[in-house]
């Protein structure tokens, strides 16, 4: 089933030298539960795909279908919405603010739900549960390794229980024996949560590790290819 379908998708900006368009003709379907990576140089359009992706920008024109909802013509408000229901982020930047503890980080984006404090600490318990950092819950982010704040931002990503979770360059700070670590974390919660995992990179490693690698090229789709062991 397709949890995400894109239709002639087209996004172009108004600049001081006249127009740019990022991405175009865009044709795309990806089901639940894929491990797929999306790839491409600087400057290809990858990362103005992923803002559409995750209900951050809309397409100048065509359609984008999340979970058969067409998020193309609803407001920012209703935007908000189904990205903090459907969607969670992780950033090369891990993002953690530094003053608060790992728990308290991943309780975060609940806060901002309106869920009650016994609720918070329950579900960012869990979620820390879930990529093995429940014994660092009260430590702050300058007492963990870079692969540990990683863990505590893909956590934060997992604490609404989302269907996607979308991760921009999330090797780009850690080492390669860390970053592979952390792949196999995103590896573990696509097999057993059966969540959507669309990994952003210019990375060859990386693609290589996905069931599936999609590069993207000057705003159109070079190539889409199923990975085989």
């Amino acid at each position: 089933m397709s949890l995400i379908v894109i239709q002639n998708l087209t996004k172009s900006y108004s600049t001081g030298a006249g127009e740019v368009t990022a991405l175009k003709e865009i044709n795309l379907n990806i089901d639940c539960g894929e491990f797929l990576s999306i790839m491409g140089p600087s400057g290809s359009g990858k990362s103005t795909m992923m803002n559409i992706l995750g209900c951050l920008d809309v397409p100048t024109s065509g359609r984008y279908l999340l979970d058969g909802e067409d998020v193309s013509n609803l407001a920012r408000d209703q935007r908000a919405e189904l990205r903090n229901k459907k969607i969670g982020f992780v950033f090369q930047g891990f993002n953690l603010l530094p003053r608060i503890n790992a728990l308290r980080n991943v309780e975060l984006p609940l806060v901002y739900g309106h869920v009650s404090a016994a609720g918070r600490h329950k579900a960012a318990q869990e979620a820390l549960t879930l990529v093995g950092l429940e014994d660092r819950a009260h430590h702050l982010p300058s007492q963990l390794s870079g692969g540990q704040q990683q863990r505590v931002a893909i956590a934060r990503a997992l604490v609404n229980k989302p269907d996607i979770i979308l991760a921009d360059e999330p090797t780009g700070n850690l080492d390669t024996r860390t970053g592979a670590d952390l792949i196999e974390v995103f590896r573990t919660l696509n097999r057993d949560q059966g969540i959507t995992f669309i990994l952003v990179t210019h990375d060859r490693e990386i693609g290589a590790v996905t069931d599936r690698t999609i590069v993207i090229r000057d705003g159109v789709i070079e190539a889409d290819e199923q990975i085989t062991s």
